[in-house]
């Protein structure tokens, strides 16, 4: 696992992310949008913390759990239909496409950042008794 790589995905992911957030309804710009945005910048700082540490154990199970977080909180702003607004109002036309668009792209990216935290996981692993 690449750790620039990793850096450099999660800079596109939190970009777009962030897009979409700000698009969330306005009841809920200090709500849930705030904790998935807190989440995904949290979920930053135990990259570059599992980047430095010596012992990575406890930073990377703790990564893992954070990444698992980011997508249930997005999970559940998809179920709420909050990928359906724009500029916090709901989107009528065509907002079935517009949600399923906007849930599968982020998703992809969070699916890729998790996959490459679990290649860093099972690296280290490898490396050492885990």
């Amino acid at each position: 696992m690449s750790e620039p790589l990793l850096n450099r995905k999660f800079i596109e992911m939190v970009k777009l992310l962030n897009v979409y957030l700000n698009h969330f309804p306005r009841h809920e710009k200090h709500a849930l949008s705030q904790l998935i945005r807190n989440t995904a910048y949290e979920l930053y700082d135990l990259v570059s913390e599992g980047q430095k540490r010596y012992q990575k154990k406890t930073t990377l199970t703790l990564l893992d759990i954070t990444h698992e977080r980011l997508r249930m909180q997005l999970y559940l702003a998809y179920e709420l239909g909050y990928f359906r607004f724009k500029d916090g109002r709901q989107v009528e036309k065509s907002a079935g496409e517009l949600e399923a668009h906007r849930f599968s792209a982020i998703g992809s990216m969070v699916d890729e950042i998790g996959r490459m935290i679990g290649g860093w996981i099972n690296k280290i692993k490898d490396e050492s008794r885990w």
